[in-house]
């Protein structure tokens, strides 16, 4: 189907770009919050709030990245 070529032997472009995410390090930052949070549990509990509060800093942060990625691609289909 992608192969398709007309009669003149021109091959139509693809239908939709693919979007990939940007890099981010938040996932290991949200890793390392929860880890710091688990290992608290057992240690002591500042250890675990802290690594609670790295943890909700990090997700709103990576989930407001992910909003403004998204906001950034265009809403048109051309098909």
């Amino acid at each position: 189907m992608a192969d398709e070529a007309t009669s003149d032997g021109h091959v139509p472009p693809a239908g939709e770009a693919i979007h990939l995410p940007d890099p981010s390090y938040l996932p290991v930052i949200v890793a390392a919050g929860t880890t710091l949070a688990v290992v608290g549990v057992v240690l002591n509990l500042i250890l675990a709030a802290l690594g609670v509060v790295i943890t909700v800093v990090a997700i709103v942060r990576w989930v407001g990245q992910t909003r403004a990625e998204m906001a950034e691609l265009p809403l048109d289909h051309d098909h």
